[in-house]
């Protein structure tokens, strides 16, 4: 069983998406610990609902932020997290952190990068005027949404589309390759060789997941 940690900034649906998956006996891991550096997330009170503990970790609370990464750090490992998610956490994590947890943190990015990286990345691409866009799961690295790519998911891009459509659609994407990613860890699948990440044993080359998703049908 895979201890993951969890850490998040608001809403959660990504965290709940893992929850349900972990619930519904698809994902073999265990929700040691989720980190909230908002005290407001609506990500905790999911928390409450499903028991998982929960710890508030704001940044404001430190001098700097290799405390404040630092503080996180000994969290997860207190837990002993072996998977770091980052699910909707609106910071950036320096070398200094992830050198706790070597090619084992990963993020969820609403557009297929190194398309639209940073804030509002629905926005970007509606206002760049692609047809197509989607999500992607990848390594945390030092760059903002630019660690190597593990799955991406794609979606049609709608002339009537706004921000919001078009993020609702690339959502229902992101709630099945993010607890889709943590178990290939659980069944340690993933091989990463610099940038290049491959699945072992995975189906690659259709559409629109690639690789192809095994416990969502």
């Amino acid at each position: 069983m895979l201890k993951i940690g969890v850490l998040v900034s608001g809403r959660g649906s990504n965290l709940q998406a893992i929850i349900d998956s972990i619930e519904a006996g698809k994902v073999k891991a265990s929700i040691e610990i989720v980190i909230s550096d908002n005290p407001k997330a609506y990500a905790i009170e999911r928390c409450k609902k499903h028991n998982i503990p929960y710890e508030v970790v704001e940044r404001k609370n430190f001098k700097s932020k290799r405390e404040f990464e630092e503080k996180i750090a000994s969290i997860l490992k207190e837990r002993g997290v072996e998977l770091v998610v980052l699910a909707g956490f609106m910071r950036i994590l320096s070398e200094n952190f992830l050198k706790h947890f070597p090619n084992k943190v990963i993020n969820i990015h609403p557009s297929l990068i190194p398309a639209f990286q940073g804030l509002n990345a629905q926005k970007q691409a509606l206002e760049f005027g692609v047809k197509f866009s989607g999500c992607t799961v990848h390594i945390v690295d030092e760059s903002v949404d630019g660690g190597p790519v593990i799955v991406q998911a794609v979606v049609p891009v709608l002339p009537e589309d706004t921000e919001e459509t078009l993020s609702e659609r690339i959502l229902r994407w992101e709630h099945k390759i993010l607890p889709q990613t943590v178990q290939w860890f659980a069944e340690d699948r993933i091989r990463i060789k610099g940038r290049k990440v491959i699945v072992e044993g995975a189906r690659y080359g259709e559409l629109p997941v690639n690789p192809a998703l095994e416990i969502f049908k």
